[in-house]
Order: structure tokens, then sequence, then C-alpha cells
């Protein structure tokens, strides 16, 4: 069966939109997912599911987070290959070990991309930032001395949309290299 990335936008931070994760392991199993499994306390989750798209997962997963949690949730659904395509196509370069450096912005369908070319102006070198076909790249390629904790303005600007950090699960960066 093919593998999903369940992506739940703003689960979790502060005290609003409370989700453990063990609820939403629960919730995906009883939705008929197979091996689900969690990062941290991210809202993100990888699955096994028979193949059908990303949007009816995200679909299913939303409606059910709402009608048994009581909560609005915004997912997004991608699959493993998708995830390996998006990797495959970064057009900065190889993915160091420093993953914070390195963002992606998802959205569930192709043409919502074009929203984000609006953070294209908002980019100061050194960051960099391009919509591509399946998602939109960021990457802080070098970093000056006393800048370590300070945000770039197109990192606020992300802020809008869902991103998740390239490499952080290991099933996934396994999903497209069985062993």
């Amino acid at each position: 069966m093919p593998i999903f990335v369940a992506l739940l936008r703003g689960i979790n931070v502060g005290k609003a939109k409370r989700l453990p994760m063990e609820a939403l392991r629960q919730l995906l199993a009883e939705l008929g997912y197979a091996g689900v499994k969690t990062l941290l306390n991210s809202g993100n989750a990888v699955f096994h599911a028979a193949g059908t798209s990303g949007a009816t997962h995200a679909e299913s997963i939303g409606q059910a987070i709402s009608e048994t949690l009581a909560l609005e949730v915004p997912v997004i659904v991608k699959s493993a290959h998708q995830f390996d395509a998006i990797v495959r196509e970064y057009p900065f370069g190889p993915v160091d070990s420093d993953h914070s450096r390195h963002i992606v912005a998802f959205t569930q369908e192709k043409h919502s991309l074009s929203t984000l070319r609006s953070i294209e102006a908002l980019v100061n070198p050194p960051e960099l930032f391009v919509v591509g076909k399946r998602a939109a790249l960021s990457a802080l390629c070098e970093r000056n001395p006393g800048e370590q904790g300070r945000r770039s303005t197109s990192w606020q600007a992300r802020q809008g949309g869902h991103h998740a950090q390239l490499g952080h699960h290991p099933e996934v960066a396994r999903a497209g290299h069985p062993q």
C-alpha cells in the first residue's frame, strides 16, 4: 500500500487546537489507515492507505477531526512519492544536516501554489525562495554570526501557509527508496 503524509495546520501551537498524537493515531486507524505514525507533537502523521488521492484523504481526515474531536483543522495530504519528487526538484543544492534552513510550503491543490508567488518580493539574501511545480521552497544558504535567532521577512509571511522541514521523518525519507 502507498505511503501518505498528513500535515495538520495549527495543531498544538500554544493552547489552541490541542490534539494529542495518540488521539490522532487512533482516529486515523479508525478511518482504516495502516501503520500510522506521528512526529513528535507536530500534527504530522505518516500512514499506509489504498491508492486514492491525497485530496480525498485530506477531506476524510479533516471531516473526521471535525466530527469526532470538534476541531476545525486544515489538512493537507501528500503521497511519499510526491515528497520524493519535491526533494528531487529541490533547486538550492543538497539538503544539509541543518534541516531548519530548508522549508517547504505545501498546498493541497497545485493551482493554489500561484498565491505564494507574492512572497518572492519579500525575500532578502541570503535567503532563497521559489515556487516549484509541487510546493514552494525556501532555503537560508548562509547564516551571519549574530543572526542566529532572527527570522526573515519571507519566513514571517510563510506563517500563513503550511510548511514542513525537508527530511525530518525517516519513513518519508525512505519511502521513495525501499530497503
